[in-house]
């Protein structure tokens, strides 16, 4: 898949790596490419995959936004022309620091973007889990919601190749808000009861 990712953060830059080692064409898509934000990303996968939102979405099929969730609207709106696209929301609203009107992210991208196919995915652990899924013989699961069939396929296949043991579908755009919480849930763990952030989900079946 040609995939453009909107931020170079850790989460943006883990998943950057793994689909690229999984043979995805990846553009990194930044306000200010090549920044000294993205320096130390870009050494890792390569100057030449960086350059601006735009350009990044209009090369791609598959869009992962990965910025700083008070951000989301103003990111949705600057991507271009998303029509017959794939988004896939990577971002939570923390400590109810997110796009003003909101509950979560994920509405105010549908709210501010042309494609439907918008659903939320990686975004309920770590981006160390992300570089790094495995715990001795398991992997760690992922989940994905959204009304879009076409954009969970997509988002499936996608935490798959990254490394995740499953991606289970979780319903459609009525559960993003769950899966915030469900995001919530590990952050209180890993940093506010000690846990660290070596933790991850992983659903059994007896």
């Amino acid at each position: 898949m040609k995939i453009a990712i909107i931020g170079s953060g850790n989460v943006g830059g883990a998943l950057a790596q793994k689909f690229i080692k999984a043979g995805h064409n990846v553009l990194v898509g930044a306000k200010f490419p090549l920044s000294e934000k993205s320096i130390k990303l870009a050494t890792q996968i390569g100057e030449d995959r960086f350059t601006s939102v735009e350009s990044a979405v209009k090369q791609c099929e598959v869009v992962v936004l990965a910025t700083p969730a008070p951000m989301a609207a103003e990111v949705a709106q600057s991507l271009g022309d998303t029509t017959g696209k794939v988004i896939i929301d990577t971002m939570n609203i923390v400590m109810g620091r997110g796009p003003a009107g909101f509950s979560n992210t994920t509405d105010a991208i549908l709210a501010n973007t042309a494609t439907k196919d918008v659903v939320k995915c990686f975004n309920t652990t770590g981006f160390n889990n992300m570089l790094d899924t495995h715990y001795g013989d398991y992997a760690i699961d992922a989940f994905v919601a959204g009304d879009s069939e076409k954009g969970k396929e997509v988002a499936t296949k996608l935490a798959l190749d990254a490394g995740f043991g499953v991606c289970y579908d979780i319903g459609g755009n009525d559960k993003f808000q769950l899966m915030e919480q469900f995001a919530f849930f590990w952050i209180n763990l890993a940093m506010f009861k000690g846990q660290g952030r070596d933790i991850g989900f992983k659903l059994l079946k007896r």
